[in-house]
């Protein structure tokens, strides 16, 4: 697992756009965290790494949003209002969870990606992120990679 501490929203920002440097079509990044840790900062760095223009915005109401980069589609949804497994399959959003023809991030990822064992399929690539507030700005995040 790697850990690293985000100083500010800027810096959440960056590591975003580093990780776009290695986004591939079909990668998964489930984000965990809490409201206002920067997890929408870390998609528009990601956004922006992969030659998004257009506005990043939370998907919560939505559900997701589509951005159009350079040369991979991102998927980013939110899975904070729906409350089971079940609704999130009626959503229709399981491609976008396991098989997604661009990048797919993962706001709320905890609500699909848990220890039960109905939730042990995965996507091919998937990047899991922990969010942690340990400041007023400050932010401890923690990813590890599983997948080819």
């Amino acid at each position: 697992m790697v850990t690293c501490i985000s100083r500010n929203p800027e810096e959440t920002w960056a590591l975003g756009r580093e990780w776009a440097a290695c986004a591939k079509p079909g990668w998964v990044i489930a984000l965990s965290g809490d409201l206002g840790s920067g997890k929408t900062q870390l998609v528009k760095g990601l956004a922006a790494g992969l030659g998004v223009v257009e506005r990043v915005h939370s998907p919560t109401f939505a559900l997701m949003h589509e951005y159009h980069g350079a040369e991979i589609v991102v998927h980013h949804l939110d899975l904070y209002r729906l409350e089971t497994r079940e609704a999130i399959l009626d959503a229709g959003l399981e491609e976008y969870l396991l098989f997604p023809a661009g990048v797919s991030v993962i706001e709320w990822a905890e609500k699909w990606f848990d220890d039960s064992p109905e939730s042990q399929r995965n996507p091919k690539l998937l990047r899991r992120v922990w969010i942690e507030e340990t400041g007023l700005s400050e932010r401890l995040i923690r990813y590890e990679d599983s997948g080819s």
